[in-house]
């Protein structure tokens, strides 16, 4: 459904936000680098959009009245994911002169690099990114070949001349559509019978499918047969499988939405441990400086040391 042209532009929000946050609409048009006036003109013509008064001016400043704080707290969700997506759009665009190159896989460039990349420009507006996306098997080839300097990988296994780091923890999650047998078994299945079973899964290389492999292949020996569907990203598979076509096993980052609006249903897995970590790499031997000391820092925060 296409965005209302209420909606549509955020950037009024935006400096709505502000003058709730700073209590004047000088102080906030001074933060947005804007003449007070115009910044009054668009407060205004936010209002007339809306159809609702959102500012009371005095001559002590102004402040919200009880619709635009309303307003304004709906607004605050959909003001900072775009930021989070501007982060991230910026960094794809990057051109090869970039000070930083990072390297990463689909899950993490997806849900968690693009907020490390907002706390980024905030603490270091100078620093520029590179971004690529591809497996956690391309990753660890672009880190080793010095075409990243940090990479971000969700894979099980990694070669030796690499530093990792735990940056977050993740848990698999098998889902099927609502219609689906599996749906209606609080008990689950049993590994044996998941590791039997087809699944829309993605290709060879994929830090998600070698996991799920290596987990079925611990201590029950179970080998995974071959996948049914192999899909090229995370969407294609989550769509695949609300339409029916099989179950698969993905990150819980990846599929918590789509089981909140029910088009999914998650199905426990009897007797197996799906946490993994998800870690960020860099070549051993040297350490690092400017933005990608800063990015790997902030990626960090909280995790255990260096292994």
């Amino acid at each position: 459904m296409p965005l209302s042209e209420r909606v549509a532009d955020l950037g009024p929000f935006d400096l709505l936000l502000s003058v709730a946050r700073l209590g004047s609409v000088g102080a906030a048009a001074r933060e947005h680098g804007i003449t007070q006036p115009a910044a009054s003109a668009r407060i205004s013509h936010l209002e007339r959009r809306l159809g609702m008064q959102l500012l009371r001016r005095s001559p002590r400043g102004s402040r919200l009245t009880e619709q635009g704080a309303l307003v304004a707290d709906w607004a605050r969700t959909a003001v900072e994911a775009a930021a989070v997506l501007d982060a991230g759009v910026v960094s794809l665009r990057g051109s090869v002169e970039s000070r930083l190159q990072v390297a990463a896989s689909m899950t993490v460039a997806e849900y968690l690099l693009p907020h490390w990349l907002l706390a980024l420009r905030a603490a270091a507006p100078q620093a520029a990114v590179a971004l690529t996306v591809g497996n956690s098997d391309d990753v660890v080839r672009a880190v080793l070949e010095e075409r990243a300097r940090l990479g971000f990988v969700e894979g099980p296994d990694l070669p030796s001349g690499l530093v990792a780091r735990t940056v977050a923890n993740d848990e698999l999650t098998l889902v099927v559509a609502p219609g689906h047998p599996w749906a209606r078994r609080r008990s689950g299945v049993e590994a044996a019978e998941l590791a039997a079973t087809p699944l829309v899964s993605r290709e060879r290389g994929s830090g998600t499918r070698r996991y799920l492999e290596r987990a079925l292949g611990g201590g029950a020996r179970l080998p995974l047969v071959d996948p049914l569907l192999e899909l090229p990203s995370t969407t294609a598979i989550k769509n695949a499988v609300a339409d029916g076509v099989a179950p698969a096993v993905l990150s819980s980052l990846a599929v918590a939405g789509d089981l909140a609006a029910g088009s999914l249903r998650a199905v426990p897995v009897a007797g197996l441990d799906l946490t993994r970590p998800l870690r960020m790499i860099r070549r051993r031997g040297g350490g690092l400086s400017g933005p990608a000391r800063d990015l790997a820092a902030i990626a960090a925060r909280g995790t255990p040391a260096d292994r």
